[in-house]
């Protein structure tokens, strides 16, 4: 049987290294596996290009697209605005291209409820929660990331807390350790649910 198209959740406090994860399953897997690129209305950090990293929206423009009905969900993170455009997803998944989405824990809740009323969401869908050792680990990460100044890494760390005790709604757990480790983890679990829907 042909394998289904996979949407690849993967959820985690920052600094978890959630991102750098998803962005290496690309690399690693393109043109198989894409990225689903967000809206925001967060300014751009230094490198970061539209369409490639985010869409960069103004609040006017990013509310405009909320009342046209065009995001699957947009969430309040921290101070700003995050979305996930219908057509991001739908017109990936209806190519057959797996996607891996990095989004926090309000989204990923929204993404589940989601699927559970979109046939094109419908049995694609693999949540997986990467947690660090402990927030004593976390707040050397975010420090060395040098991203956030110490009232961010301070809003971080409380949120890290709530985000934690979500951990046990996803799919899957990593816990943590290096680089290599955690990406084998993922690429583990990725392969695992593609040969399971491989032989549904």
């Amino acid at each position: 049987m042909e394998q289904t198209a996979l949407l690849l959740i993967v959820s985690g406090p920052a600094g978890s290294g959630k991102t750098t994860l998803c962005q290496r399953m690309v690399k690693t897997y393109h043109p198989e596996v894409q990225r689903v690129v967000t809206a925001t209305t967060r300014p751009p950090r230094n490198g970061e290009i539209d369409g490639e990293d985010y869409y960069f929206l103004s609040p006017h423009e990013f509310e405009k697209r909320v009342e046209d009905g065009e995001f699957f969900e947009d969430a309040n993170v921290h101070i700003y605005r995050y979305g996930i455009l219908k057509n991001e997803i739908h017109n990936k998944l209806a190519q057959n291209i797996d996607l891996v989405l990095s989004i926090d824990v309000q989204g990923a809740d929204t993404i589940r409820l989601a699927a559970e009323k979109d046939s094109i969401l419908a049995g694609k869908l693999t949540t997986v929660f990467i947690s660090p050792k402990d927030l004593p680990q976390l707040r050397e990460r975010l420090v060395g990331r040098g991203q956030d100044d110490s009232d961010e890494i301070e809003r971080r760390l409380q949120t890290a807390h709530m985000e934690m005790k979500a951990k046990a709604k996803y799919d899957h757990h990593i816990q943590s350790s290096s680089r290599e480790e955690d990406f084998a983890a993922l690429a583990a679990i990725y392969q695992a649910e593609k040969l399971k829907r491989g032989h549904c």
